[in-house]
């Protein structure tokens, strides 16, 4: 499918981190893009919905709308679910009336986290908090939809423009302490967002379907993340790793969440770059 003239609709592309990113590089690849927020738009209200959809027309519609707050999930179960879980498969019924393509972003969280190498899209998950049940219930339910036209996209420590984000939040404290301690056993993909959203459009270009798994390339800890970050920005501030145990936090995380990537370079050509190379560029636009 061709970005350049596509009639796009981003939910959560106003004021999401992703969506924002999304929406940037959906309009300067040439599409027709309407980024909605939820002061547009209530997701749950599918008559909204059907409006919204029924005058734009899209070609292709994008899900970044999530209910995100991991620990807060534990709490807000039924508001979690409600946006991770039943939403999902009632937008891309409403997708199918288009014949449009349906793109949706799930997360690494779907996963235990017990594995010792780069999960791959054929990995059963096995979540652990009720975030990441809900994000798996997300998926299936667009399994059991089962509309051809459907792009699952798993991503997972998002850093990037726009939004608040673990990265700003790190520097932002490492500038009035003299120390921070962050947890090092827990290991991941990090993520830049505008690079998220660039390979997505390059395999809705590639006219792909089915789960696929998007970061970029690397490993790390929150330490190694929070340690890159301070280091690039010219901080002086110790960063001291610490076990998970030192930072209780109400919802289980998964302590090895890495995705494997490689069915996104087959299908499209493209090796993702490596987190510290985007984390250096997010760090130059951040001033």
């Amino acid at each position: 499918m061709r970005i350049q003239g596509m009639k796009a609709v981003v939910f959560g592309g106003r004021t999401g981190l992703l969506g924002q990113a999304l929406s940037a590089r959906l309009k300067e690849e040439g599409a027709d893009v309407l980024a909605l927020s939820s002061e547009d738009v209530d997701v749950l209200d599918q008559a909204a919905v059907a409006g919204i959809l029924d005058d734009f027309r899209p070609d292709a519609v994008f899900n970044a709308v999530a209910y995100t707050q991991v620990d807060g999930a534990e709490d807000e179960e039924e508001k979690a679910f409600a946006l991770n879980a039943t939403v999902p498969p009632l937008l891309a019924a409403q997708v199918s009336r288009f014949n449009a393509l349906f793109i949706h972003f799930s997360t690494d969280f779907v996963f235990k986290g017990n594995a010792n190498m780069p999960y791959l899209e054929t990995d059963r998950p096995g979540a652990v908090s009720v975030y990441g049940i809900s994000k798996a219930a997300g998926e299936q339910g667009l399994l059991d939809l089962d509309y051809e036209h459907t792009l699952i996209v798993r991503v997972a420590w998002l850093f990037g423009p726009g939004k608040m984000n673990f990265v700003q939040r790190i520097l932002e404290l490492a500038a009035d302490r003299d120390q921070l301690r962050v947890v090092a056993d827990q290991t991941g993909s990090p993520s830049y967002t505008p690079d998220i959203a660039e390979n997505t459009l390059r395999l809705v270009e590639n006219d792909a379907t089915g789960v696929y798994h998007l970061t970029n390339t690397g490993t790390a800890t929150w330490h190694d993340l929070a340690s890159a970050a301070v280091g690039m920005a010219g901080i002086e501030c110790e960063v001291e790793p610490i076990p998970s145990s030192e930072w209780p936090t109400r919802a289980v995380r998964p302590a090895y969440s890495v995705l494997d990537t490689s069915r996104f370079t087959e299908k499209t050509g493209v090796t993702p770059r490596h987190w510290r190379e985007a984390l250096r560029e997010y760090l130059e636009k951040l001033g």
